[in-house]
C-alpha cells in the first residue's frame, strides 16, 4: 500500500484488494466470514471478556512521552450512531493512534502486529482482541488518527463476508457527536472506540464496569490510570458505579539476583467512596530452560516474575474473591494464595486460566518457589530496626491454604520445602540485634508459660538465657493462636518438655523471686501438664516447692518428698493455717512436718485454680494436705517418748476440739490411740481401756486391788489433774482428767469392763448396796452386748453371796441354784410329781426393787420360768433311764403325767421337749424315742413287705400301753398310717430283698415318693430294679416310656419302643407321672422325641424304614402339628438328617436332598437329572403327595423355587439343541431367576456354567452361546429390527423370554442396547439392504460405538461398496466433490452423519443456520414431517443449543411440532402448541378436542433427544405450558343435591396439622410460630361435606385464531375457603387403589392450595407429602416417620396448638 494514502483512501485500497468488493466475488470470502465468525463467539465463555481485550490493547498501544497513558469507558443512552441501540459504549485512550499497519491488522484474523514482540513488553497475541467487541455490539466504530471506520457482524452485501470488513463512516457519530458526550472542555483523547450495545448485553455491560476490580491496573507497565462512568443527565439515575483507578510505584533493586522490589500504590475513587492499598511488589527474572521452550515464545530468553504481596486489606469491589494468578491481566483463577503471581503466561483462549499443561507455564511456575523465597527474605529481614511483632503479619504471605489446582498444590509444596530451610523465623531474646533461625530450630512455648515469664519479667526475672535451654525460642509476639497454621505449615513445633525444666531450673529468681500469685500461675501450670508432659522429666528433680523452716522460706524438690526426705504439707482448711504452724513449733523435737509458708498457703485458697493445683500437690508432689486431726495422727506415729510430751499431747487434743479445730468423733478416735502416763509415772501406749485413778473411785471400794491391769487397763496418774499451758493457750485445773473421761473412755464401775479374774467378794454374802452396785454392773454389761467374762460371771453364778428362802427358812444360795418363781403354779407341779425343794429368793430383804433386775439376775443363773421348772422334772427322769433303771411303771406314769398335765389345762410341751429325745421307749428293732416309733395296725401290711417299721413292744408294755394313743401322739409316735410315707422310705429295704414287684406294690411306693418330702433313697432304689412292666417286658425305669394319649403316636411309629404297659397297672398309673419321671422313665414329649429319634436312625442306618413307618410318620406329624407336642429342633434335625426317603433313582436320601414331584416341574426336567421322591404305585404311590406339608415342613423340596438348587449340578443339556424347547428353556432361566433371587453363587460353579455356555439358545443367526447372543427389547428397537442381528428368537420362546433380562444377563446374553455394538457391528457384513445399515448405524451411532481396527473403518453405501471414511464427506452444498467422495448425506438420514463425523472421522456438518433454513421450508410447506426428519433437526439443535442459538432459533421458529397422533408431524404456530406440564389437562383437552395442540418429543425418549432438554428448549423459543395458559373455573354444587355433613377430624386428622405445620417451619419456608398457626387454623373451623354427585371444574384454552377450547373434568375434592367449606365427593371404594390415590391426589392438592394461597411456589412440595401421609390414612407413627425422613419437626408453640386440635 503507498504510504501516501489517506485514511479514507487506504480503506478503499482494503475492500477493493482484499475482500474483491467491485470485483470478481472470491469463493474463499464465506469460509473467511464464517472462521471469523467462529472465532470470535467460541473464544470466550463469557460475553465481558471484551473489557479485557481493550485493557490489553490500550497498555500494548504505544504512547508519547510525557503522556500519563489512561483508558477511560464511558456509557451512555444516547444513540450517537443512529442504529437504534439502547445504550452505547465509548473507550477512550490517550496512545498515539492507529496506524496503517495497525489498520491492516484488524482487518484480519490472526495477524497481529504484536506477535514476536514479547521483548518489547507487548502483552496480547492472538490477533482477536478487538474482535472481541462483536460479543457486545453488532457494529463496533473506530475513530483515530483520521481514520472514522466502523465494522458489521453481518455479513458484506458485497463480499458475503462480516466482522472484518471495514466501512467508512461520514455521520452518526460525528467527532463534535463525541466530543460533546466526552466534554468539550478537555481535549478529546487520540482513539475512540463507540460501541452500539445489543439489547441484550446493556445490562451484563454494565455489571462488568461496575465490579472492575482496582488491581486490574497492578501488572501493566503502562496503563497509570483507568476510568468508569456514565453519562446521564440526572446523576443520580445512574446505573453503573462509577471508579478511577489510579498507581504509583516506588522502586527498589537487588542486582546480585537479578532482581527488583518496590512498593505499588493502588487507589480507587468511586461513588461508595474512596480506597488505597499498598503492595509490596517484588520482581525477579529467571533464564528460560530448554526444556520449557515453545514455539510462540521462541524469542523469550528470561521469564520474569512478579510477585505482590498485599500490604493490609485488599481493594475488593463487588466479588468475593480475588484473583491470584495474572498475565498482564487478572484470570479468574483463584489459587487461596495470600499473593498474586504475574508472569508471561500462556492462556486459554477464554483468557479465563493459564494453561497448565503447558510445559512454557510449567516452567514458569517451577521458578515462582525461588521468587517467593527471596522476595520474603527481602520481607523480613530488610527493615533493621523493625519490631520483632512488626514482622509476624509479613508470614500471612505464606501459601498456608491449599489450592483447588494439583499444580499450584506443587508450587505451595515447593515454597514450603525452600522456607523449612531458610532462617526466618524470629527468636526470643528480643534485642537491638534481631536473630532469625529456621523453623525446625524453632520452638514454640506454651500460652500459660509466656503468661508467667511476661508477669515475671515485670517483676525483673530476665529473659536474656531464654533461647540457652536446647532450643530457640519463638518471639513472643509470633506465638499466637492466629499463627497456628501458618507455624504448622512451616513446621515450627513446640519445645519438648526437658525444654521446661531447663528453663525454670535455669532461669534465675523464677521460682523464688516472684510474688505469690506467680509462684503459684508456675506451679497451676505445671500441674496442669504433669500427665502429658512433665511427669516422665527432671522436673520432679528441681527445687520447687516452698516450705517454713523455723521462721524462713525454703525450696524442696518433689523427688525429695517423693523419696521422704522431707515431709512437705498444707493445712486442708483456711482457718488452722496459723494453729497448725503454731502447734509444730511445740511439738518441733519430734514432727517430720514441714508446712508450706502461711503466705503460700493463704495464696492457694485464694487462687483460681486451687482445686487443679491442690490435687497436684496432692497426687503428685506429695505435698500433704492436712486438717487438725491428720496433724494429730502423724504426731502419734511419731515417738513421743517424753511424759512432758505425752501430757501436751492430751492439752493439744483438748484445745483443738475446743476451738472446733477437731470433731468429737476425731478426738475420740485419737484418744483411743494416744500414749497415756500411769500413776506410777509411766508411759504407756498399749492398752485395752483406761480407768480412773483410785482416789474418789467406786470400783475401789468393790474389790481391794486393781483387777483390770493385767488385762492391759491403763489407771490414770494425777498428772491429767494439773492446770498448764500449750501454744499460749490456758488449760484449768481437773479439765483434762474431764476430757479423758469424755474423749478417753476412763472408767469406773459400773461402766467399766467385767475383769477376767473373779471377785473375791462375791464368795461371801454381799451387803444389800454392793449387791445392788453389782446388779447395776451387770446391767451395764448387758446394755453394750458385751461377752461377760466366763470366769467372771461363773463366780458372780456360784458365789453363795445371794439371799434366799427354803420352805420359808433364810439362806444364802449362788444365783444358779435360786428361784424367782409364781407360787400359784408351783405348788401343782408338786403335786402332779415328786416333792421339790426350790430356793427362792428373799424378797423381803431386797425389797420390790429386786424384780426390776430381771434379766441381770437371768444373767447371773436365777430361774424364773414354768418351763425350767418342767425341764428340771424332765431331767430327773431321764437321770433315770441313762441308769437303765426306768421300768414299764415309770413309763406308764409319764404317760399319765402327760395326762394329768392336760387336765390341769397346763401345756405339757416343756416337759415332752425334755425326754421326747431319749431312747428309752422298747419296739421291735430295740429302744428307740417315741419320735418315729409306730403303734402297729392292719394298714401297714403292705407297707411291711417293703420296709422294716419299729413297731411298739406291745407285748412288753402290755395292751394298757393302747390307752394313751394321744399322749404317745404328743411324744412323737406314729399313731396311723395316714401320711407316713417318708417312714417308710426311711426305713425301706434293699432292693434286692423285695420278691414280688406287684402292682399294688409299685404303686405303693410312687405313692410314697409322690407325698414324700425327701424321696431319694427310693428313688435311687427304684432306679436300679428292673420293676417296670412294659410292652418288651421287665425293664429298668430308665429304659421305659410312659404311653401319653396326646402325644403317644410318635411311639407307634417303629416297632421295639419299651412302652410301660398301662393295662397291667391300671389307670392309676398316669397320676404318677411327675414321680414316674423322678426315677428315669421317659414321660415328657421331648424325651420321648430323643428315644424316637435314637430308634428311627437305628432303622433309617439299616435301611428299614418301611413306607409303613413313612406314612405313619408322616400322619403323626400331621396330627401333632399345631399342637404343644409339636416335633421338637432335635427330632426334626434327626429327620432331616437321616436318609430315610427312597428317590426315583432307587437310593434313600435325607428329605433335603429330595424332591416332590409336581406339575411344575414337568418343563426343567427334560434336561435335568433330579430327585424326586419315589411316588410310583410300586412304592409310595401317589398317596404321598397327600403329605405335602408334611413333608415340606421336614426338609423335602416340594416348592418349584426351593428346588432349583438340585438344577445348577443336575443340569443335562442334549448336544443337539433342537431337542431343547422353548418351555425346557424358559424353565431353566426360570430357575436361574431363583438363583439370583435367593442368592446362589451359580455363576462360580464352573461346571454348570460350562455346560449353559454351548450353544443352546435360538437367535434369528441360529443356535448361538449366551454370550454371543443378544436380547431385543424397547431400547434396541429404537433402532433396529429383531433381524439385525443375532437377537433371541422370540417367535420361538415367545414374549415371555424378555421377562428373563437379568437373567440372561447373568449368563452372558447382552441384554443392554450400550453394550451390544460391539456384537452387532461384527454382524455388519451380513447385511446388504439400505434400511438395515439405516437401522444398524443409527443404533451404533446412538451408543457411540466406534471401531476398533482400521479393519473395522468401513462405511457401506446402497450402490453395495464398501468405502474408506477417508474417501466420505457428511455433504456437499454445491455438488463439487462428487466425483472425488461418496457423499454420505445423500444416503443416510441426518442422524447418522454426526455419528459417521465421530465415529469414522468423516469430514464436516451443516451449521445451525442450514438447520432453520431446513425448517423454514417445512414450516411454509404445510406437510407433515417425518419422525426421522423431525428427529434430525431437533436433535441438531439440542447439540448446539448455546445463548446465541438460542436467540437465533427462538428468532426463526414459527411453527413447532406437535403430536398428531398420524404417522407424520405437524407444525403449528407455536402460540398454539403448549407443554404438557399437567397429564390431567393433557387427558382432558386429548379427549375433547380433534386438534393437537401439544408439542411433540420423541416416544419412547431418544438420547440425543431427551424429553426435558427438548421440552425446556421449547420454554425458551416461546412455547407456553397448558397449566399456565388454561383458565379455570370451579363449579358449584347444585341446590338440589343432596349433601352430608362429616365430622371435621375424619377428614382433618390431627397428623394433618402436625405435617403442615413442620413443612411451615422447615428451609424453604421457614415461617415463623405465629404466622404458622394462622395459615392452619382455618382447617380447625372448617366443614365437611359429603356429596355423592362428581365436583366438576371447567377449563379454558383461547388460540390465537380467538377460537376457545372448552373441556370439563370432575374432582373429588373442593375447598371453599371463603365460607371455610370442604366439598367431598362420597369414596367409591369399589374403585380400588385408584380411587384411593385420586382421592388423596386431590385432596393434597385442595389442602395445599388453602394454606399456601399466599406462597403458591411451594405447593407441589407440601401436595406431595400430604398425599403420601393421607394414602398412611394419616397414622401418627407413620406420619411421624415420614416427618423425620424429610428433616421436618414441630416446635413447643405447635406442640401447644396440637393439644387444642
Amino acid at each position: 500500500m503507498a504510504t501516501t494514502m489517506t485514511p479514507r483512501e487506504h480503506i478503499e485500497d482494503i475492500r477493493k484488494t482484499k475482500f474483491s468488493i467491485g470485483e470478481k466475488l472470491n469463493p474463499l470470502t464465506e469460509d473467511l466470514h464464517q472462521a471469523v465468525k467462529n472465532l470470535s463467539g467460541e473464544l470466550y465463555a463469557k460475553d465481558v471478556h471484551f473489557f479485557m481485550e481493550l485493557v490489553q490493547n490500550a497498555e500494548d498501544n504505544e504512547y508519547s512521552e510525557g503522556v500519563d497513558p489512561s483508558l477511560e469507558f464511558l456509557i451512555t443512552s444516547r444513540d450517537i450512531t443512529a442504529t437504534g441501540a439502547p445504550a452505547t459504549l465509548l473507550v477512550f485512550n490517550n496512545e498515539k493512534g492507529f496506524s496503517s499497519k495497525n489498520i491492516d491488522s484488524i482487518c484480519s484474523v490472526g495477524r497481529s502486529t504484536k506477535k514476536g514482540n514479547r521483548k518489547r513488553g507487548y502483552i496480547g497475541e492472538k490477533g482477536i482482541g478487538f474482535k472481541s467487541v462483536f460479543l457486545i455490539t453488532a457494529q463496533p466504530y473506530i475513530f483515530s488518527n483520521g481514520y472514522q471506520i466502523r465494522f458489521s457482524e453481518d455479513p458484506c452485501s458485497h463480499c458475503n463476508v462480516g466482522y472484518i470488513v471495514p466501512e467508512w463512516v461520514e455521520q452518526n457519530p460525528t467527532l463534535s457527536d463525541i466530543k460533546k458526550i466526552y466534554g468539550s472542555a478537555t481535549a478529546l483523547p487520540t482513539t475512540t472506540l463507540i460501541l452500539p450495545l445489543k439489547p441484550d448485553k446493556v445490562e451484563p455491560v454494565k455489571k462488568q464496569l461496575s465490579i472492575i476490580h482496582p488491581e486490574v491496573l497492578l501488572f501493566l507497565s503502562k496503563i497509570k490510570r483507568l476510568c468508569v462512568r456514565e453519562d446521564k443527565e440526572d446523576p443520580r439515575q445512574n446505573t453503573v458505579s462509577a471508579i478511577e483507578i489510579a498507581s504509583e510505584t516506588d522502586h527498589a533493586s537487588r542486582k546480585n539476583i537479578d532482581a527488583q522490589s518496590y512498593t505499588l500504590h493502588l487507589s480507587a475513587e468511586e461513588n461508595e467512596g474512596n480506597g488505597e492499598c499498598s503492595y509490596y511488589m517484588w520482581k525477579q527474572k529467571f533464564p528460560v530452560r530448554q526444556e520449557f521452550r515453545v514455539e510462540r515464545r521462541m524469542e523469550v530468553d528470561e521469564w520474569v516474575i512478579t510477585l505482590a504481596f498485599p500490604i493490609g486489606e485488599r481493594l475488593r469491589r463487588a466479588r468475593n474473591s480475588s484473583p491470584g494468578v495474572y498475565a498482564f491481566l487478572p484470570t479468574e483463577m483463584v489459587t487461596n494464595f495470600p499473593f498474586i503471581i504475574q508472569a508471561d503466561f500462556l492462556l486459554a483462549s477464554s483468557r479465563e486460566t493459564i494453561l497448565l499443561d503447558n510445559k512454557w507455564n510449567q516452567g514458569i511456575l517451577e521458578c515462582v518457589p525461588t521468587a517467593f523465597a527471596h522476595a520474603f527474605n527481602s520481607l523480613v529481614k530488610t527493615v533493621e530496626d523493625a519490631p520483632a511483632s512488626s514482622l509476624a503479619p509479613m508470614f500471612r504471605f505464606l501459601p498456608v491454604q491449599g489450592s483447588s489446582y494439583k499444580e499450584l498444590n506443587a508450587v505451595r509444596e515447593s515454597i514450603k520445602a525452600k522456607m523449612v530451610e531458610e532462617d526466618i523465623i524470629p527468636v526470643e531474646p528480643e534485642m537491638e540485634q534481631k536473630f532469625f533461625h529456621k523453623p525446625r530450630e524453632v520452638g514454640r512455648l506454651m500460652p500459660a508459660f509466656w503468661s508467667i515469664l511476661r508477669k515475671a519479667r515485670v517483676q525483673g526475672v530476665s529473659w536474656i538465657k531464654l533461647s540457652s535451654h536446647g532450643r530457640s525460642v519463638l518471639s513472643y509476639s509470633f506465638d499466637s493462636e492466629e499463627y497456628d497454621p501458618i507455624l504448622s505449615f512451616l513446621g515450627v513445633e513446640p519445645v519438648n518438655d526437658d525444654w521446661y525444666v531447663k528453663c525454670i531450673q535455669g532461669t534465675s529468681n523464677l521460682v523464688d523471686g516472684v510474688s505469690e500469685d506467680v509462684y503459684l500461675e508456675l506451679l497451676l501450670f505445671i500441674a496442669e501438664n504433669w500427665g502429658s508432659k512433665f511427669g516422665h522429666t527432671n522436673m520432679k528433680n528441681i527445687p520447687l516447692i516452698k516450705y517454713a523452716d523455723y521462721g524462713n522460706e525454703s525450696l524442696c524438690s518433689i523427688s525429695e518428698i517423693q523419696k521422704g526426705e522431707c515431709r512437705v504439707c498444707v493445712s486442708s482448711k483456711y482457718s488452722r493455717v496459723s494453729w497448725l504452724i503454731d502447734c509444730n513449733r511445740e511439738f518441733n523435737s519430734v514432727t517430720r512436718l514441714l508446712f508450706m509458708p502461711k503466705a503460700t498457703q493463704e495464696a492457694i485458697w485464694t487462687c483460681s485454680g486451687k482445686d487443679t493445683l491442690k490435687k497436684w500437690l496432692a497426687d503428685q508432689a506429695k505435698v500433704g494436705s492436712v486438717d487438725v486431726n491428720q496433724y494429730a495422727v502423724d504426731l502419734l506415729q511419731n515417738s513421743l517418748n517424753e511424759r512432758k510430751l505425752v501430757i501436751a499431747y492430751v492439752h493439744f487434743l483438748y484445745h483443738s476440739v475446743d476451738n472446733d479445730f477437731i470433731s468429737s468423733r476425731e478426738v475420740d478416735s485419737l484418744c483411743g490411740i494416744m500414749p497415756l502416763v500411769d500413776g506410777y509415772g509411766n508411759i504407756i501406749r498399749s492398752r485395752k481401756g483406761v480407768i480412773v485413778p483410785a482416789k474418789g473411785s467406786k470400783w475401789a471400794g468393790l474389790t481391794d486391788s486393781n483387777l483390770w491391769r493385767k488385762e492391759g487397763f491403763v489407771e490414770l496418774g494425777e498428772h491429767y489433774m494439773d492446770s498448764g499451758y500449750f501454744a499460749g493457750k490456758y488449760t484449768p485445773e481437773n479439765k483434762l482428767l474431764e476430757f479423758l473421761i469424755t474423749h478417753a473412755a476412763a472408767l469406773d464401775v459400773p461402766y467399766i469392763s467385767a475383769p477376767s479374774d473373779g471377785i473375791s467378794s462375791v464368795s461371801a454374802p454381799l451387803t444389800k448396796h454392793n449387791a445392788f452396785l453389782l446388779l447395776d454392773w451387770i446391767c451395764q454389761l448387758n446394755y453394750k452386748r458385751v461377752c461377760i467374762p466366763q470366769k467372771f460371771l461363773a463366780c458372780i453364778k456360784e458365789g453363795s453371796w445371794l439371799k434366799v428362802t427354803l420352805n420359808g427358812s433364810p439362806g444364802y444360795r449362788p444365783p444358779s441354784q435360786s428361784f424367782l418363781l409364781n407360787s400359784s403354779w408351783g405348788n401343782t407341779l408338786q403335786n402332779g410329781s415328786v416333792s421339790v425343794d426350790i430356793p427362792l429368793i428373799d424378797t423381803s430383804f431386797y425389797g420390790e426393787s429386786i424384780s426390776a433386775y430381771k434379766e441381770e439376775l437371768k444373767t447371773i443363773g436365777v430361774m424364773f420360768e414354768y418351763s425350767e421348772a418342767c425341764d428340771f422334772i424332765g431331767k430327773h427322769f431321764m437321770s433315770l433311764a441313762a441308769s437303765s433303771s426306768l421300768t414299764r411303771g415309770n413309763v406308764h406314769s409319764i404317760l399319765r403325767f402327760i395326762r394329768f398335765l392336760r387336765d390341769k389345762l397346763l401345756p405339757p410341751a416343756d416337759f415332752i421337749s425334755a425326754i421326747k429325745k431319749g431312747n428309752w421307749l422298747k419296739t421291735s428293732l430295740g429302744y428307740r424315742s417315741p419320735v418315729g416309733s409306730v403303734l402297729s395296725a392292719k394298714e401297714w401290711n403292705v407297707a411291711s413287705k417293703i420296709s422294716n417299721i419299729p413297731f411298739i413292744d406291745q407285748d412288753f408294755y402290755g395292751d394298757e400301753i393302747c390307752n394313751f394313743r394321744t399322749e404317745l401322739e404328743l411324744l412323737g409316735v406314729v399313731i396311723s398310717f395316714n401320711r407316713s410315707y417318708q417312714l417308710i422310705i426311711d426305713n425301706l429295704k434293699s432292693p434286692s430283698s423285695i420278691t414280688s414287684w406287684t402292682p399294688q406294690v409299685v404303686i405303693l411306693m410312687l405313692n410314697c415318693m409322690a407325698l414324700s418330702e425327701s424321696s431319694d433313697k427310693l428313688v435311687n432304689a427304684l432306679k436300679g430294679a428292673k420293676c417296670l412292666k412294659t410292652s418288651v417286658g421287665y425293664k429298668c425305669p430308665g429304659e421305659c416310656l410312659l404311653f401319653n394319649h396326646e402325644w403317644g403316636c410318635i411311639l407307634q411309629v417303629v416297632n421295639g419302643l419299651p412302652v410301660i404297659d398301662h393295662e397291667f397297672y391300671g389307670s392309676n398309673i398316669f397320676r404318677y407321672i411327675n414321680v414316674l419321671k423322678k426315677i428315669g422313665v421317659v414321660v415328657d414329649f421331648n424325651e420321648a422325641a430323643k428315644v424316637f429319634a435314637r430308634y428311627f436312625r437305628h432303622h433309617a442306618s439299616s435301611a428299614s424304614i418301611t413306607k409303613e413307618n413313612v406314612a405313619s410318620l408322616l400322619l403323626c406329624y400331621r396330627e401333632l402339628k399345631g399342637t404343644p407336642y409339636k416335633f421338637p429342633a432335635d427330632l426334626r434335625s434327626c429327620i432331616g438328617e437321616v436318609k430315610w426317603l427312597r428317590s426315583r433313582f432307587g437310593d434313600f436320601r435325607c428329605p433335603r436332598e429330595c424332591i416332590l414331584f409336581s406339575p411344575e416341574w414337568e418343563s426343567i426336567s427334560p434336561i435335568t437329572l433330579l430327585p424326586f421322591i419315589d411316588d410310583s404305585d410300586s412304592y409310595y404311590g401317589k398317596s404321598i403327595h397327600e403329605y405335602r406339608k408334611e413333608l415340606k415342613s421336614l426338609g423335602v423340596v416340594v416348592e418349584y423355587k426351593e428346588g432349583v438348587k438340585f438344577v445348577a449340578s443336575g443340569l443335562y443339556l442334549p448336544r443337539d439343541a433342537s431337542r431343547i424347547f422353548p418351555v425346557n428353556s424358559l424353565a431353566l432361566l426360570e430357575c436361574i431367576r431363583v438363583f439370583q433371587e435367593k442368592g446362589y453363587a451359580f455363576l462360580d460353579n464352573s461346571d454348570f456354567m460350562k455346560k449353559v455356555s454351548q450353544p443352546w439358545i435360538k437367535t434369528h443367526a441360529g443356535y448361538r452361546s449366551p454370550k454371543e447372543s443378544l436380547l431385543f427389547d424397547s431400547k434396541f428397537g429404537l433402532y433396529l429390527k429383531r433381524t439385525d442381528g443375532p437377537f433371541i428368537d422370540e417367535e420361538f420362546y415367545g414374549t415371555k423370554i424378555a421377562s428373563y433380562k437379568k437373567e440372561l444377563s447373568a449368563l452372558g446374553v447382552i441384554v443392554e442396547a450400550e453394550k451390544g455394538c460391539p456384537l452387532i457391528a461384527s454382524h455388519l457384513d451380513v447385511h446388504y439392504e439400505i434400511e438395515a445399515f439405516v437401522r444398524l448405524y443409527n443404533y451404533l451411532s446412538a451408543f457411540k460405538w466406534e471401531p476398533d481396527t482400521d479393519a473395522d473403518r468401513w462405511i457401506w453405501v446402497p450402490k453395495g461398496e464398501w468405502v474408506r471414511p477417508d474417501d466420505c464427506v457428511i455433504y456437499d452444498k454445491d455438488g463439487l466433490f462428487g466425483l472425488q467422495l461418496t457423499v454420505l448425506e445423500k444416503h443416510y438420514e441426518q442422524k447418522l452423519l454426526f455419528f459417521f463425523s465421530s465415529a469414522f472421522r468423516v469430514k464436516s456438518h451443516p451449521s445451525v443456520d442450514d438447520y432453520l433454513k431446513v425448517w423454514k421450508v417445512w414450516e411454509s410447506s404445510g406437510s407433515a414431517l417425518s419422525h426421522a426428519d423431525c428427529c434430525k433437526f431437533w436433535s441438531y439443535i439440542l447439540k448446539h443449543w448455546n445463548s446465541k442459538t438460542a436467540k437465533t432459533v427462538t428468532d426463526a421458529l414459527v411453527k413447532v411440532p406437535v403430536s398428531s397422533g398420524s404417522e407424520g408431524i405437524l407444525l403449528c404456530n407455536k402460540s398454539d402448541v403448549f407443554i404438557a406440564d399437567d397429564l390431567q389437562l393433557k387427558y382432558l383437552f386429548e379427549q375433547s378436542s380433534p386438534e393437537s395442540i401439544f408439542v411433540w418429543y420423541p416416544q419412547p425418549s431418544l438420547p440425543s433427544i431427551p424429553r426435558s432438554k427438548l421440552l425446556d428448549i421449547y420454554r425458551k423459543i416461546g412455547v407456553r405450558t397448558i397449566s399456565e395458559s388454561v383458565q379455570k373455573e370451579e363449579a358449584s354444587l347444585a341446590d338440589d343435591v343432596e349433601v352430608v355433613s362429616l365430622p371435621r377430624e375424619k377428614l382433618i386428622k390431627k397428623a394433618l396439622f402436625r405435617l403442615i405445620l413442620g413443612f411451615l417451619a422447615a428451609p424453604p419456608m421457614e415461617m415463623e410460630a405465629e404466622k404458622r398457626l394462622e395459615a392452619v387454623q382455618f382447617l380447625v373451623n372448617v366443614t365437611v361435606v359429603v356429596t355423592a354427585e362428581p365436583i366438576s371444574v371447567s377449563y379454558s384454552l383461547p388460540l390465537s385464531s380467538g377460537k376457545v377450547l372448552n373441556v370439563r373434568g370432575s374432582r373429588k375434592i373442593r375447598f371453599d375457603r371463603e365460607n371455610s367449606k370442604i366439598f367431598t365427593q362420597k369414596m367409591d371404594k369399589s374403585g380400588g387403589q385408584k380411587s384411593i390415590i385420586e382421592f388423596a391426589t386431590f385432596f393434597s392438592e385442595a389442602i395445599s392450595e388453602s394454606v399456601l394461597w399466599e406462597s403458591t411456589d411451594h405447593i407441589d412440595s407440601l401436595s406431595e407429602l400430604i398425599k403420601m401421609a393421607s394414602l398412611l390414612d394419616f397414622n401418627e407413627e407413620a406420619v411421624d416417620f415420614l416427618m423425620k425422613s424429610k428433616n421436618l419437626q414441630t416446635f413447643m408453640e405447635d406442640e401447644e396448638f396440637l393439644k387444642t386440635v
